[in-house]
């Protein structure tokens, strides 16, 4: 794809996210995408059966050496985890029982939680809506990198270590960019999960916890569906912020690849992400768009003008607490 400024600074612009005014018009042109909107039925069996799965590992994984457990948790279990994410992100949208049931999905969040070994849902969510609310928004969507983030890692060594540390960057980036209350629900939310971890290592020892989070921890950075962080907003070329990946890696990620699909209509489930595609082709067969993650993370560290800088900022004219 096209260059872009991979250093220096920020691409800021002084216009409007496309995603309103597309929205508007493709809604316009088809009102039957509206009857895509609403739970998907089908999400809540498909995320118990990944956490029953990581549940049951958890207990074969309880003799293994310590080198089997890490080949596993990077393999295996961490694949698991990281879609596990992506199942959270889609039911932060209340895409798992609907909006007049948003407390059940906040609930069956803290369930798909589970096997990260990690309290994660309820903060993920606190912070999903301003992402889509104010998007590249200064000090209002915390998944643009800080300044130093920017200034620090642009080397390609330096960019490996970024992609690798990504897990510690986005939980740790919030505090600093846009820090706000704990509420009630990340409170249970961390409740719930040090009650299972404890279960678990009573019943299986330490390694089940080492094998959930390890997974977690390095398959959220340097690994091949991590690409989804950089495909997702990164400006590979310039003026356009958000770009759709339409590969087989769609198939165990809930189809977070259709992110233009998904930040245009956040109320459709990914599961019926395509559909919205399809529907409306004119409106994205001509944007641009990623054909592999993979590709996506070599071009991020290899490519001069490619780093933690290449991402749309703008002011929102408006408070923090809107």
């Amino acid at each position: 794809m096209g260059k872009t400024g991979g250093r220096g600074d920020f691409e800021w612009v002084y216009n409007d996210q496309p995603h309103t005014s597309r929205r508007k018009e493709i809604l316009a042109k088809y009102p039957e995408i509206k009857s895509l909107m609403g739970p998907d039925p089908q999400l809540k069996w498909v995320v118990s059966g990944m956490v029953l799965t990581q549940l049951l590992a958890c207990y074969l994984v309880h003799d293994l050496s310590w080198k089997w457990i890490f080949f596993w948790a990077y393999a295996f279990g961490g694949c698991i985890n990281h879609s596990l994410t992506l199942a959270i992100h889609d039911i932060s949208h209340n895409v798992a029982f609907g909006n007049k049931l948003a407390k059940w999905n906040r609930w069956f969040a803290m369930w798909a939680n589970l096997p990260i070994g990690l309290p994660y849902s309820a903060s993920f969510k606190k912070y999903h809506i301003d992402h889509h609310r104010y998007l590249g928004g200064d000090q209002l969507d915390v998944d643009i990198p800080t300044d130093f983030e920017g200034w620090f890692f642009c080397t390609p060594t330096r960019k490996v270590l970024w992609l690798f540390l990504q897990p510690l960057f986005y939980a740790l980036r919030p505090l600093v960019v846009n820090p706000k209350p704990v509420c009630q629900l990340e409170i249970q939310n961390a409740v719930v999960q040090l009650t299972v971890d404890l279960i678990i290592y009573y019943l299986w020892g330490l390694k089940p916890i080492v094998y959930l989070i390890a997974g977690s921890i390095l398959c959220m950075g340097l690994h091949p569906i991590s690409g989804h962080f950089i495909a997702e907003h990164y400006m590979f070329l310039k003026g356009h912020e958000t770009y759709s990946y339409y590969g087989p890696l769609n198939w165990i990620t809930f189809n977070v690849g259709y992110h233009m699909e998904h930040h245009d209509f956040p109320s459709i489930p990914g599961s019926k992400l395509p559909q919205v595609k399809q529907i409306a082709a004119e409106y994205y067969d001509s944007l641009p768009q990623h054909t592999s993650w993979t590709r996506v993370l070599w071009d991020f560290v290899f490519d001069d003008s490619i780093g933690p800088y290449a991402r749309i900022k703008r002011e929102y004219k408006l408070s923090k607490q809107e």
